[in-house]
């Protein structure tokens, strides 16, 4: 029996926005509803994109907090609680649950570079410790560990991992993962360019980057596949190839957060280490906004 999956569609991997005093919450609030008024299918907050890797504890808490109150059940919440300090994410989950989150999002450890061994045990201690699903994260290009298929068939046999976010960007190792793990875990796409390939091997949507930009069309890429234009979703993958290269064409955040600030975002500052993207990218970034109408006038 298929697991019940908090989002089928586009997750938005929100961006936060800062200002000189911290989250700027305000216009953070006004993100989440242009968000859901282009039909985003959830929200993620406090992951990579949200630049949770250099928030205090008490901004990530608000953070989550203000996000499962302004969205008011409108679409479902995720929140990025994942650590490299196993006993500080389950800390995080469980105050992630007890505000009314519906999933949470737990990237693997980074730096400690643990053992396939030691994921499964680091995954199983903190989703015994909470009630809630939970949607692992897989982006070895970060963390520098890779969950592997067959780490994968161990871990979905517990009944509050539903999902991944894959990152790793094989194909071949996800279609072997699918095969192992068959409905026991749901397949979200972490990467932009791979959303219809992930589709086609039954994945349930995206956790994205681009959705910032263009909800409302990332949606409707995943929209398509659904309901059988799978050709209209393949065009719309392609179409997008230009501004997807442009989002990455630096660490995310960094082309993100600007691309916001020239669509009129007041996403404020990218923290240190993260900086200002080079001339040449930021040349880049323009020009995909403005080839998909996204740059309505030249900043």
């Amino acid at each position: 029996m298929m697991k019940q999956i908090p989002f089928k569609g586009a997750c938005v991997a929100i961006v936060t926005p800062f200002d000189e005093t911290g989250i700027n919450f305000a216009e953070l609030g006004r993100m989440i509803d242009d968000q859901i008024e282009n039909h985003t299918d959830a929200i993620c907050i406090t992951g990579t994109t949200g630049e949770a890797a250099t928030m205090n504890d008490a901004e990530h808490k608000a953070a989550i907090k203000f996000t499962v109150e302004h969205v008011a059940g409108r679409v479902p919440v995720i929140a990025g609680t994942g650590s490299n300090d196993t006993t500080y994410s389950i800390e995080l989950s469980r105050y992630a649950e007890s505000v009314g989150v519906s999933a949470l999002l737990l990237v693997t450890p980074y730096y400690n570079k643990c053992t396939q061994a030691g994921l499964v045990a680091h995954y199983t201690k903190i989703v015994d410790s909470v009630n809630i699903p939970a949607i692992l994260y897989n982006v070895p290009g970060r963390t520098g560990v890779d969950i592997k298929p067959e780490t994968y068939a161990k871990l979905c046999k517990h009944p509050r991992i539903v999902a991944t976010k894959e990152a790793n960007g094989d194909l071949s190792s996800i279609l072997k993962t699918r095969k192992l793990c068959g409905d026991e875990l749901a397949i979200y796409s972490g990467n932009d360019d791979q959303t219809v390939p992930i589709l086609s091997l039954g994945g349930k949507g995206v956790i994205s980057v681009m959705s910032n930009v263009a909800p409302h069309d990332t949606h409707l890429i995943c929209q398509n596949y659904f309901d059988g234009k799978t050709d209209e979703a393949s065009r719309m993958q392609i179409d997008y190839c230009d501004l997807i290269d442009a989002l990455f064409c630096e660490v995310n955040p960094i082309p993100v957060k600007v691309a916001m600030r020239l669509m009129g975002w007041n996403v404020g500052e990218l923290r240190l280490p993260l900086c200002e993207p080079e001339p040449k990218h930021l040349e880049q970034i323009k020009t995909a906004l403005k080839a998909h109408g996204l740059l309505k006038e030249e900043i």
